[in-house]
């Protein structure tokens, strides 16, 4: 219990009483997709209940980042400076990990939610387009964990010291309880083939242009991986 105390912590900005330490967590990260089931079923409620589509899906993302405390999506726009910066990887480094936005955070921002919130309005079912994305997004995350050397000292060497190669593997078990939803089986593949290939593209061009992984880098694909879901669902 513990250890999902400490995720729900890490994860959301829900109010679970006294802080748990991270290490419970850490060393079960794994665990990551269950965060994506509870965040899901909780910006799926209200959404649930508003027939425009349009304000639903404005919702629901507006409910994302507010129940994640907005945490992954700082990651994604540090990620955006670092991708977009010129120069050597020092400089890429330096642009990643600076407190300020830069043009290549907004123009990351901006893209990725607006195809998150096109992704939504296409999708046969709002409900489940959140929820499959949520999960998905966390299995992400605990791949970049367990797989992603750190390049620094930080949160993410953190939970990584404490990953095993196997954990991944725990976590698609996880995420199979998906298959069960009521949708097309194409669009659950989809969103599993998109789940996969995101978190490995960004360790690639992670280890290309930084020279390994960092937090931020972990929470972007949080913010893509979920994007990518929602838009394979709609698509397929």
């Amino acid at each position: 219990m513990k250890a999902f105390l400490s995720l729900f912590q890490f994860t959301t900005i829900l109010p679970l009483g006294k802080s748990h330490d991270l290490e419970f967590f850490a060393r079960k990260s794994y665990l990551y997709p269950v965060a994506g089931y509870l965040i899901g079923s909780i910006v799926a409620l209200p959404v649930f209940f508003i027939a425009d589509r349009t304000i639903a899906a404005a919702v629901a993302i507006t409910f994302l980042l507010l129940v994640t405390g907005a945490h992954h999506f700082d990651g994604l726009l540090d990620f955006g400076d670092g991708l977009m910066a010129h120069g050597d990887r020092e400089r890429r480094i330096r642009a990643l990990t600076d407190r300020n936005v830069g043009t290549g955070a907004i123009a990351l921002g901006v893209s990725v939610t607006l195809l998150a919130f096109a992704g939504l309005q296409g999708s046969p079912s709002l409900v489940i387009a959140i929820i499959a994305g949520e999960v998905c997004a966390k299995f992400s995350m605990s791949f970049l964990t367990t797989y992603g050397t750190p390049f620094r000292e930080g949160m993410h060497s953190y939970l990584h010291q404490y990953s095993q190669p196997y954990f991944p593997a725990i976590s698609l078990l996880i995420c199979l309880p998906l298959v069960l939803l009521p949708i097309a089986p194409v669009k659950i593949f989809g969103a599993f083939i998109s789940m996969l290939i995101c978190p490995l593209l960004l360790l690639l061009v992670s280890n290309r242009i930084f020279g390994g992984v960092n937090g931020d880098v972990v929470g972007a694909s949080n913010e893509i991986t979920r994007t990518l879901v929602i838009l394979a669902i709609a698509l397929l």
